[in-house]
């Protein structure tokens, strides 16, 4: 069974998913980083693909791209990191990024590569649904790759139900319209919009991104969804002088505590 599967067979609610960049904030942080998440109770981790153009992103996560990219990571340098990266983690760790970086690629290379890597899942926004199934779905399915899809407030209940029938592991529910890293209050999140998903009555466990930075956001977004994702607050966190096996369990019990 994939571990994505796992995790929501096992917690149902309250589970708490990192994302960072890989390659942010030295070229070699990736192993680390993974090591002190899984210490610190973090139940899933997103690893970021650099790209030159994140445009779905705020100002922070860009700027992690694009210091990821001056440090010279790239697929096959974030695979190589990877390659030894389960005989000491066991959590779900899932791609996520652009559908650019992974065309040039390979589709099938890099699922391959993600398979023996122990990759349980991708996240690539902007690959629309229909392109997904014509030209990912085979090798992603062969390579037992979870491709989990988004939605927002202003998506319809009847593409919801679409998503929910087509995406696997999870929906990824993301808060708001605007890009990462809008600072928002709990009171600000869309309650109105979390309450339609559960009327609708997907069969897909949710995680809700977009907004996440702290204890009461957290909170909040796990009244609605089966838990909820942390992305640029963390990444303000890696920024700290501290090194990472301090920086890391201070944050992570800052949310959980």
């Amino acid at each position: 069974m994939n571990r994505i599967d796992q995790l929501f067979k096992k917690k149902k609610k309250n589970i708490l998913s990192v994302y960072f960049t890989a390659g942010y904030p030295q070229p070699d942080s990736l192993p680390v980083i993974l090591s002190e998440l899984e210490k610190a109770g973090v139940d899933m981790v997103e690893i970021g693909i650099p790209f030159s153009d994140p445009t779905a992103d705020g100002p922070v996560i860009q700027q992690s791209n694009h210091q990821a990219l001056i440090n010279g990571m790239s697929l096959t340098l974030l695979f190589n990191q990877l390659a030894q990266i389960r005989k000491k983690i066991s959590i779900p760790l899932i791609l996520m990024g652009y559908f650019n970086p992974v065309y040039r690629f390979g589709i099938e290379a890099f699922s391959l590569k993600c398979r023996e890597t122990g990759i349980d899942g991708v996240i690539l926004p902007d690959l629309p649904l229909r392109e997904y199934e014509t030209r990912c779905k085979p090798f992603f399915e062969k390579a037992k790759l979870h491709n989990i899809f988004l939605i927002t407030p202003e998506t319809s209940d009847s593409r919801i139900h679409e998503i929910d029938t087509k995406t696997s592991g999870f929906i990824y529910m993301v808060s708001s319209s605007s890009t990462t890293g809008k600072n928002q209050k709990a009171k600000d999140l869309h309650k109105d919009y979390f309450e339609r998903v559960q009327k609708l009555g997907v069969r897909s466990p949710c995680m809700i991104g977009f907004g996440i930075a702290n204890r009461s956001t957290f909170r909040q977004a796990c009244k609605y969804a089966n838990g909820a994702i942390i992305g640029t607050a963390f990444i303000k966190a890696l920024k700290k002088e501290t090194p990472p096996e301090k920086t890391i369990p201070e944050f992570i019990q800052s949310i959980t505590g």
